[in-house]
């Protein structure tokens, strides 16, 4: 029973069984799809599981595995939020249980009706599973609720109004109401499915010049909650590091007001297309700008605080960068938001600019291969950033966390960019010179993402073997709720 408690009573119970069941997810549905076809293991995987795959109904089944994987991402990011925001413990233990609920009803039903015969109960289950997961994010927005006094801040190093309202609560709070009108916004696209509206991949009609409004609504909501899961990660580490000063002033109000502009110009993309994308850029500019402020304030603190411990203040410049290097979990964390815009913002912004001088003079093929490595390496790099979080909720110390995190940064970043340079390579060598370049960049992809893989696997092995033990390290994570979070008056219990 205590086992129990620990797995579904406790923030890194919680964190840890929705992790092991997206791994559990990726690599048995791993198989189903690239070189594993090719290998045959597809075809090992479909008649041991008993799967059911239709061709012409591979879209519906992509999505609903998009979702039930996007749905227990959530669902962590609940987890983390309500770890590291202040809130009553009633509302915190309500959103827990029921997004614990939603998301794994939603994962079985949704993976049982799309790849194990269309039995619509389970397609029930689905729904009901993202309708407790919508109620808890209802509940968070409540329990988030900026303008409760018993929440105010005094202390002039966090951005707050003149009456003392977080300013950093605030965008928690603006977040979680965009997610929730973004969830709508999809929904309604959703269930007009089966009634003249089928089901499809957005990188697949690209290149139609006129798209039906339910299919502009589902492309928006796509970028919408990838967008907004960025911005909950982001807002987590701000905590996570104890964001605070001159660039938490700055960065809060950017976070707040880019959050409602880019949700409210995903929103009007039905009315007004054009003008829609120029909103969004804005917005995007604002979140940019935040995540920027925080990179500075973490770099600077991460340096200041390692040369102090060394006895260094004074130290040149290689001093310094040892001292950035030192902790490659936190340093990893906001590096992956450095990245990110190598691999992803710079990318998509040449793709909007170029996009009839280059982009649509490429084959269809290759203009799909860009967009899809556009939307998988951000969600990479935010399951990245998750990863390493966890690792600080663990408290892993020495070479391990040495060992762990740069593990997880270098060779995940090693595979994004050979997914970036995958998906550009048109741009640099003509067609009959790219067989060697395509092996290389696959290498990379597959390498790294296997390298990934290994370490998490690692780590969750020993989860397992651990919770086996009488007084394994997960005792000690039930007594010291604290255990690997520095408790600032910004942190609230777990």
């Amino acid at each position: 029973m205590k086992i129990i408690k620990f797995l579904f009573g406790t923030t890194r119970g919680l964190i840890l069984v929705a992790i092991t069941l997206i791994a559990l997810v990726t690599a048995i549905w791993g198989t189903l799809s690239g070189p594993m076809v090719e290998w045959g293991v597809r075809d090992i995987t479909v008649k041991l599981l008993g799967m059911k795959l239709n061709p012409l109904e591979r879209a519906g089944r992509i999505i609903m595995l998009y979702h039930s994987i996007a749905m227990a991402v959530v669902a962590i990011e609940v987890y983390m939020i309500t770890s590291v925001v202040p809130m009553r413990i009633s509302h915190k233990r309500t959103i827990n249980s029921t997004i614990t609920l939603g998301y794994m009803l939603a994962m079985f039903g949704g993976l049982g009706f799309a790849y194990f015969g269309h039995n619509y109960i389970l397609h029930g289950i689905f729904l009901l599973g993202q309708s407790l997961i919508f109620y808890s994010g209802i509940i968070l927005a409540v329990a988030l609720w900026p303008w409760r006094e018993e929440y105010y801040v005094s202390d002039e190093v966090y951005a707050h109004t003149k009456k003392g309202v977080d300013k950093e609560r605030i965008a928690f709070f603006v977040m979680t109401v965009a997610t929730l009108g973004s969830a709508i916004y999809g929904a309604i696209a959703g269930s007009m499915f089966g009634n003249g509206f089928n089901s499809f991949l957005a990188e697949d009609i690209i290149r139609e010049p006129y798209k039906q409004v339910f299919y502009r609504a589902v492309i928006g909501h796509l970028h919408i909650m990838l967008t907004l899961i960025a911005v909950a990660i982001t807002l987590v580490v701000s905590r996570w590091v104890d964001f605070k000063g001159f660039w938490h002033k700055l960065a809060m109000p950017a976070f707040i007001w880019g959050t409602i502009i880019i949700t409210l110009g995903v929103w009007s993309i039905i009315p007004f297309e054009n003008l829609a994308h120029k909103i969004i850029y804005v917005g995007s500019g604002l979140i940019l700008l935040g995540a920027l402020f925080l990179v500075i304030y973490t770099w600077d603190m991460l340096i200041r605080e390692h040369k102090k411990k060394w006895g260094k203040e004074n130290a040149g410049f290689f001093t310094s960068i040892k001292a950035l290097l030192a902790d490659p979990l936190r340093f990893g964390a906001t590096w992956q938001m450095v990245f990110m815009n190598f691999v992803v913002t710079f990318v998509g912004i040449f793709m909007a600019i170029n996009l009839e001088e280059v982009m649509r003079v490429w084959m269809w093929r290759e203009e799909r291969i860009t967009l899809t490595g556009h939307w998988h390496v951000l969600a990479g790099i935010i399951a990245t950033i998750i990863l390493l979080f966890y690792g600080e909720m663990i408290n892993l110390k020495g070479a391990i966390r040495k060992i762990y995190g740069w593990f997880i940064i270098i060779f995940s970043d090693l595979a994004f960019v050979g997914a970036t340079l995958y998906s550009l390579k048109r741009l640099f060598m003509p067609e009959i010179l790219q067989e060697k370049a395509v092996s290389t960049q696959m290498l990379m992809i597959d390498f790294g993402l296997g390298a990934l893989l290994v370490i998490l696997a690692i780590v969750l092995l020993w989860r397992l073997y651990d919770l086996f033990r009488k007084k394994g390290f997960w005792t000690k994570e039930m007594e010291n709720p604290e255990l690997g979070l520095k408790p600032t008056s910004k942190i609230s219990e777990q």
